[in-house]
């Protein structure tokens, strides 16, 4: 072949890369537009994907989490084990919720729909989807095992060549508290697969391609020989890290050593807390979901995210650890750990790219689930009304930890990268009033990049009747740590406006007439305080993520009554010793 024409090869192969983004990104919006529960539309709680028939992620879309992307680039194969390529029929349409088949935990639907092109298999569509119930305790971290935490659904086929399984949707309806909702969703869900399978083959028809084979190839091949030439870049080595969680009876410690060598990394978990009682215990797919984003955001984050990029990272999960959960623990909020594991793998990287890499943030989502109604508050109330029966849960993030040569992101979720659902879609579906929601000033760590700051927020319904909250909130016992002489960012709160300080974790009632407030985490700061920009403490004060008092005690910056820096002031405070 001349060079000319394998080029062109070339060129011809990165459009069709190109286009397989546009399909799967389609695939993802139409399942915001068309998703009744607000953690889809309004917070993006979701993946969407393309695979080959052995079950390899060819391509993601742009729009979903890592927890749910990386999970279900491992789940697709479990469905093929049960329900090989060779018997799947057009309009078949296969779900599972199974925590250790999909995604970590029972409120995430996987589907899976096989795609047909001139009346043959040729790939399959995969997507992942948060709902707001299914049935059970509900989202927290109450159960003693995982039939506790809501309906188990194992890997079934959903639709049947276009028709419902009215057997299956009979039991979602039956234990779901919200049977209109979950049974919308699942539609949802296999409708964007649909609409992917339709533009697979119209792109496929353009491109005269009869199977995917050749482009997978090319994409796998690309990708892996990427990634070992950004792993071949960093210094070989072993490097160890530990990061702690609030935990649920007792604080939980992540521990990591990471091997750096030629065809891989590799990331032993041995010395991690055992299992708890509680369900934030992480199932190993989850564990490896958010390990492999940390990493990948450090050594190849534009290396495109398929089976072949993941596959040079491997981990070494003990038995037993909180890592590891097996069956059937209780794995209901296992985001709360998952989520700092990110922060762990940077602290191993730290060692070997410190300029990479970013300081701790608040990491772990804080999305109260909040309940009311007649389960939380029964009917002996006298004349005292009930508040209309709901089951919510709105998304929301601290501070991110500070980059190397810019400041963290101001409530802002990482890793796990769902928008903060806005107020206003909260408030359209629930009696719930939420009366503030601002910036925390001083919550971000100082350093030459100051961390992102949190936020706070003051939570009650209608009517300011009884409600509860389902709490599996983290860094209240562990602040985001800072690096290279950045400081901590501020630790998280949870308490009622009557001053009652609430647990971290577990179902907890707010009375009659008070209200929740959340005071969110921030990010940890990155290097000495003492050399950020006076100027730029000087817009942080006028935009109120920084005290005039913070200024000048933690950053060494003097300033005037308008707030301008009082450079000689400044000067001389900043001199050594």
């Amino acid at each position: 072949m001349s060079h000319e024409t394998n080029a062109l090869a070339q060129i011809h192969r990165q459009i069709m890369w190109n286009r397989l983004i546009a399909v799967v990104e389609e695939q993802a919006q139409i399942m915001i537009r068309t998703a009744f529960s607000t953690t889809v539309r309004e917070a993006g709680d979701l993946s969407a994907g393309i695979f080959d028939l052995t079950g390899r992620m060819m391509a993601q879309a742009v729009t979903g989490t890592p927890g749910h992307v990386n999970s279900m680039a491992e789940s697709v194969g479990h469905f093929l084990n049960k329900f090989p390529a060779a018997v799947m029929r057009p309009g078949d349409h296969y779900i599972t919720n199974d925590p250790w088949l999909g995604t970590g935990h029972l409120h995430d639907l996987t589907v899976v729909t096989p795609a047909f092109h001139g009346g043959k298999i040729v790939g399959l569509l995969a997507n992942t989807a948060h709902v707001i119930d299914i049935g059970g305790l509900g989202m927290g971290p109450e159960g003693r095992s995982v039939y506790e935490e809501g309906m188990y659904i194992p890997i079934v086929k959903c639709f049947d060549q276009a028709r419902p399984n009215e057997t299956f949707f009979d039991f979602i309806r039956a234990g779901s508290r919200l049977p209109v909702e979950l049974e919308g969703d699942i539609y949802s869900l296999c409708a964007c697969n649909d609409a992917g399978a339709r533009r697979l083959v119209e792109m496929m028809d353009e491109f005269d391609m009869i199977g995917l084979d050749p482009l997978a190839q090319f994409i796998f091949d690309s990708s892996r020989r990427a990634t070992l030439a950004e792993i071949a870049r960093l210094p070989a080595g072993t490097y160890d890290s530990e990061i702690y969680s609030d935990g649920y009876e007792e604080p939980v410690r992540l521990a990591a050593s990471m091997r750096i060598e030629a065809d891989g990394i590799e990331v032993d978990f041995a010395g991690t807390s055992g299992l708890s009682s509680r369900g934030i215990n992480v199932p190993p797919a989850y564990c490896r979901a958010y390990s492999c984003f940390g990493i990948k955001c450090v050594v190849a984050p534009e290396i495109p995210n398929n089976w072949a990029s993941l596959e040079p990272f491997r981990m070494k999960i003990p038995d037993g650890c909180i890592l590891n959960a097996p069956r059937p623990y209780p794995v209901s909020v296992r985001h709360v750990i998952g989520h700092l594991l990110p922060d762990l793998m940077m602290g191993c990287l730290h060692q070997a790219v410190p300029q990479r890499v970013t300081a701790e943030g608040a990491s772990a989502l804080w999305n109260p689930p909040l309940r009311g109604g007649g389960a939380i508050s029964g009917q002996a109330r006298g004349n005292k009304p009930v508040v209309a029966d709901f089951e919510i849960i709105t998304f929301n993030s601290g501070g991110t930890g500070a980059r190397p040569s810019q400041d963290g992101l101001n409530a802002t979720a990482f890793p796990s990268g769902v928008r903060t659902m806005p107020v206003e879609a909260t408030e359209n579906v629930a009696p719930v009033v939420v009366w503030r929601k601002e910036l925390k000033p001083d919550s971000g760590g100082a350093g030459r990049s100051r961390g992102g700051v949190g936020q706070i927020m003051e939570i009650a319904t209608k009517g300011n009747l009884e409600f509860a909250v389902n709490a599996s909130f983290d860094r209240v016992a562990n602040a985001p740590k800072g690096r290279d002489g950045g400081l901590n960012g501020a630790v998280g709160r949870v308490a009622r406006k009557s001053g009652a300080v609430l647990r971290t974790k577990g179902l907890q009632v707010i009375p009659d007439g008070d209200r929740l407030i959340l005071e969110l985490p921030g990010g940890a700061g990155m290097g000495d305080p003492a050399a950020r920009d006076p100027m730029l403490v000087a817009r942080d004060v006028r935009d109120g993520l920084v005290s005039r008092d913070n200024a000048r005690v933690l950053y060494k910056v003097a300033l005037t009554d308008t707030c301008a820096v009082d450079q000689a002031e400044t000067a001389r405070m900043r001199l050594p010793g």
